[in-house]
This record gives C-alpha cells, sequence and structure tokens, in this order.
C-alpha cells in the first residue's frame, strides 16, 4: 500500500504494539518495525503517529476519579512511552527514527525531543522516519485528529491508518451482535460525516476534508499490509 505514496502518514493504534491486548509485545512491536523498515526501503518518506491505548485510553476509560483533561493527559503521555519503544525497535531493524513530542517531557533518555515543524520537516528529507507522540498536546482531541494535523504540516500525500479490520465498515465488524454491515470501497468525508462512521472521529474526519488529506484504512493485522 505505501508503494502507492511517496510521502505518507502511518496511524498507528497503540494496540498494533501489543498484538490487540494491553502493554506491549517484543514480537509485534518487531513486526510493526519490520513493516515499517519495508516501506522506507522502498523509498517513503514515513510519518508515525502512534496511539495510546494498550496502555491508558484518556476520556474513554471509565472507574477512575479523573476530570477529561486529567484522563487526556494521561492518554498523551502513553503515546510517548509506545513512541520511545517504537523508535528503538526500529534503529534496531536498521532504520533511523526521531520521536517528536507535542507534550513537554524531556528526552526520556535521549529519546525524544520537543516537536518542531522544521526540524521534523528536515528530518524527514534526510529520509528518517519521524514519529510524533502527545496527540495535538491538548485534551479533548483524539490521536486520529493528531495524525492529520501532523499529516497536514509534514506534507504528507496520505494518511494510512492502521486498524483490526480490512476497510470502512457501516458498523464494527468486531461489535457485539454485528451481522454483516456495510464495506465501503470509497466514501467521501461528508459522507463519513453524516453517517457517523466510526473509522475516525468526526473531528479529524473534518480537518481532513479542509485540507484535502487522502485517508485510507487497512488492516495491519498481519506481517507486510503496509507494502
Amino acid at each position: 500500500m505505501s508503494l502507492l505514496f511517496s510521502r505518507p502518514l502511518l496511524k498507528l493504534s497503540g494496540e498494533s504494539l501489543s498484538g490487540g491486548g494491553n502493554g506491549v509485545k517484543a514480537e509485534a512491536v518487531a513486526r510493526t518495525a519490520e513493516d515499517i523498515a519495508e516501506a522506507v526501503g522502498m523509498g517513503c518518506r514515513m510519518s508515525v503517529v502512534v496511539g495510546g491505548g494498550n496502555f491508558f485510553r484518556g476520556g474513554r476509560e471509565t472507574g477512575l476519579a479523573m476530570e477529561r483533561p486529567q484522563a487526556d493527559g494521561v492518554g498523551m503521555l502513553a503515546t510517548c512511552m509506545n513512541g520511545v519503544i517504537l523508535r528503538a525497535a526500529l534503529e534496531a531493524a536498521g532504520v533511523r527514527a526521531r520521536v517528536f513530542s507535542a507534550l513537554a517531557v524531556g528526552d526520556l533518555g535521549g529519546a525524544a525531543e520537543a516537536y518542531g515543524r522544521r526540524a521534523a520537516l528536515a528530518w524527514l528529507e534526510a529520509r528518517g522516519v519521524a514519529i510524533f507522540v502527545g496527540g495535538t498536546g491538548h485534551p479533548y482531541f483524539s490521536t486520529d485528529t493528531a495524525a492529520v494535523l501532523r499529516a497536514a504540516e509534514m506534507g504528507c500525500d496520505a494518511l494510512l491508518k492502521a486498524t483490526k479490520v480490512d476497510g470502512v465498515y457501516a458498523a464494527d465488524p468486531h461489535g457485539g451482535g454485528f451481522r454483516g454491515g456495510e464495506r465501503y470501497e470509497r466514501v467521501s468525508y461528508d459522507e463519513a460525516l453524516e453517517r457517523r462512521l466510526g473509522f475516525m472521529d468526526a473531528a479529524a474526519v473534518a480537518l481532513a476534508r479542509d485540507v484535502g488529506l487522502p485517508i485510507l484504512v487497512f488492516s495491519f493485522g498481519e506481517a507486510g499490509n503496509l507494502g
């Protein structure tokens, strides 16, 4: 898939580094890094935004005595952990990578730095992988929205959203009671918003529409799907 684009942004869920559960699993992290390395080897200038749901799901966590901004802050910190882990795996796979954080979290042992657009653009031009963490740096915005924002800032030609399913569906194929909802081969931004399709949140879809950013949804459940 990445061969179709020279400058894509890959949006990874935190669960892609855990094999679908909590925490991280070495084999899932290594496979993700290998797939990204393969795309880079084919000539892609690759940006990555990674979520944090394998550690903490921000405002979607329940049962905790936390206000939404606090919960979202913890969720953004979780993305920083994933970014550092992914950088190490990419470097082990022979790929140069840097982590740019929207949050002021220090250098995390020399593995991260504050986000700056010019520095990130220069790194992409040098054919390094730019990993963006910390979401947008603000509560109430998802990592999907952060992915569209960074893609626009980096001049990306597509957003590749890795999920547990192989495209956009009218209902969640993994949800309870699902019985064969429609699968869309193509869907417009306005139709996605009107039908409240859940592959990305509305703010992310609206921003992608406004900047003309194509979104491709694919399954990252098997090795090689990114290429």
